[in-house]
């Protein structure tokens, strides 16, 4: 992000201070042909700085709307179901719906991973584009079924200007949780699976907001701890071992003669 960008955050200090934090995760290679766009995802990890509770930073987050459960749609939601059953049935003691970042699928016509993740986030929660000042994007996760999932890492400078209008057909419930949660060991249990002879974790957050109660898991929680440990410049207070998928190594091995 330019200085010209940085000026515009209304003089943040902290603001400024996380930029500067992003500034060595430069975006990933981007091919530009449209066969190539449309297999890829992107979600919005948009952060705000909550000034009614010491100017801590929040993410948004998003529980989708039950129906999408019955169809594979070109929403984000939906890849998490398709992890270990025995991981499913332990997020399943939240009240109702998966959570997620706003994301889904590239469609024809996005340019880049930026573009899908704020069209879809438009669509999804009616979060206008032009009140996300977008800092970079991270390096792909890449799903079970090897699907490029780039986390686009954006703030919203003005909390009271987004309006949260969720789509009814795709999202229930729309909420922040603090990001710095996800380094913490804290409200966090974990599974052991094993993927091709590699033993990995999964992290599951508990979370409640307004008597709700959320589990913020798999490849979300994944993004969300390495988000965290790059604003805060630390690692997580518990063992992370991601799946080696998540790096692309599905997707490599499927390929090879």
């Amino acid at each position: 992000m330019g200085s010209d960008r940085l000026q515009a955050w209304a003089g943040s200090e902290r603001l400024k201070t996380l930029a500067n934090h992003f500034r060595p995760y430069q975006p990933p290679q981007q091919q530009q042909q449209q066969a190539f766009l449309t297999k890829r995802a992107a979600v919005l990890v948009c952060l705000f700085r909550d000034d009614d509770r010491g100017g801590d930073l929040r993410v948004i987050l998003t529980k989708r709307s039950p129906s999408l459960s019955t169809h594979s749609g070109t929403r984000l939601h939906c890849l998490q179901s398709r992890v270990h059953p025995a991981a499913a049935a332990a997020a399943a003691t939240a009240d109702g719906g998966e959570v997620a970042l706003p994301g889904g699928k590239a469609e024809e016509g996005d340019a880049s991973d930026v573009e899908t993740a704020l069209r879809e986030a438009e669509e999804e929660i009616g979060l206008d584009p032009s009140l996300v000042n977008v800092v970079t994007v991270l390096k792909p996760f890449t799903t079970k079924n090897g699907l490029p999932v780039v986390p686009v890492i954006g703030v919203l400078s003005d909390k009271k200007a987004f309006i949260p209008a969720p789509n009814a057909a795709e999202v229930e419930a729309i909420f922040d949780a603090p990001l710095e949660m996800f380094l913490k060991d804290e409200n966090r249990r974990a599974q052991e699976l094993e993927w091709r002879g590699h033993k990995y974790l999964l992290h599951f957050f508990d979370f409640e907001a307004d008597d709700k109660k959320f589990v913020i898991w798999a490849l979300t929680a994944g993004i969300l701890i390495e988000a965290a440990s790059i604003v805060y410049q630390r690692p997580p207070a518990f063992l992370e071992q991601r799946p080696k998928f998540w790096s692309g190594c599905a997707e490599k091995q499927a390929t090879m003669p």
